[in-house]
């Protein structure tokens, strides 16, 4: 048997009814987003089994990107929970049949509030499209189930039909990627937007010397420092950099001395930034391109305030 073929054909059958889906929308994603950007309060979506799997997704990626979302169980409402819908909220109800028991239970009460109901089922001639005030039909010719029968076309064309609504209210509402980060802050980008220099930097400890320590002297600093190099300063203010790569290269110099002074073998001009405001993904970059190990933190005197190393970086996760 070839599985191989066979996972072929569920994906190509499954792209199939999604591309047919697209062909066939027509105004009710219009109307569904309307909906919901006149609603003062939550969208609540709710669903039994697979649709309600489905559902949870969607109420995740609804309330990620701007559009404030809860899953709710049709039995749970039925048993207490419907007090959670309140009279600014609207419903996303999913049932691929439109028959669902235990939603369809639930669908007068919601009514009764005069709660505004979105629908995905089959066809509108099913008990959830007769209530529903904007319907967004779930149609499938076939499902990727040899037998026909487990959901697996259908659920897929929910869940797409899901994010295309989530993605026509980030669109319809201006949602922006810094929004998104708002929302992640211990995600990627809310550290791309978010972690500035000043929450990483090291300002304790730092090992600093002044010009005229003997080189002797300045490895134990270094040494002791683990990050790598020495600053140098004159009065509390940056006057060089001794990095490990630069004690390298003066061993290979014919009047190399561990009695020299720190400054002997320094670079004189080492990069620096003045700003601890700058984002730390800016200062990543910066260091990338220098091809550096670390960036010094000063104020617009030079004073030295702190370090950034690229292994903090790196480990705060900064891209």
């Amino acid at each position: 048997m070839d599985f191989t073929k066979i996972a072929q054909q569920v994906l190509q059958t499954e792209a199939q009814e999604l591309l047919g889906a697209a062909s066939r929308l027509g105004k009710e994603i219009e109307s569904a987003v309307e909906l919901i950007d006149t609603v003062k309060g939550k969208l609540i979506i709710t669903g039994v089994g697979k649709s309600g799997l489905v559902g949870s997704k969607m109420a995740a990626t609804f309330a990620s990107t701007g559009t404030s979302s809860f899953f709710l169980h049709p039995t749970e409402a039925l048993h207490g929970d419907l007090g959670m819908i309140g009279k600014d909220d609207a419903v996303l109800a999913i049932s691929y049949s439109g028959e669902s028991e235990e939603l369809t239970k639930i669908l007068p009460h919601i009514k009764r509030f005069d709660i505004p109901l979105i629908a995905m089922a089959k066809n509108e001639n099913t008990t959830l499209g007769r209530y529903a005030d904007v319907l967004i039909p779930i149609e499938v010719t076939r499902e990727a189930c040899p037998l026909g029968v487990a959901p697996t076309s259908s659920t897929t064309l929910t869940m797409a039909l899901g994010d295309a609504l989530a993605v026509c209210m980030m669109e319809k509402r201006g949602f922006k990627k810094e929004d998104f980060a708002s929302f992640h802050p211990g995600g990627s980008l809310g550290k791309m937007l978010f972690v500035k220099i000043k929450d990483l930097m090291r300002t304790e400890n730092l090992p600093v010397v002044s010009p005229d320590t003997p080189l002797k002297e300045t490895i134990v600093v270094m040494s002791e420092g683990r990050l790598g190099n020495v600053l140098i300063a004159e009065e509390g203010k940056l006057a060089g950099v001794l990095s490990d790569g630069d004690l390298r290269r003066a061993l290979m110099q014919d009047d190399f001395s561990l009695d020299a002074k720190a400054e002997t073998y320094a670079t004189k001009t080492p990069r620096y930034v003045t700003d601890e405001e700058m984002l730390a993904s800016d200062a990543l970059r910066m260091i990338e391109q220098n091809k550096l190990q670390h960036l010094v933190v000063t104020d617009e005197e030079k004073r030295i305030k702190g370090i950034l190393h690229i292994h903090d970086l790196i480990e705060a996760g900064i891209k």
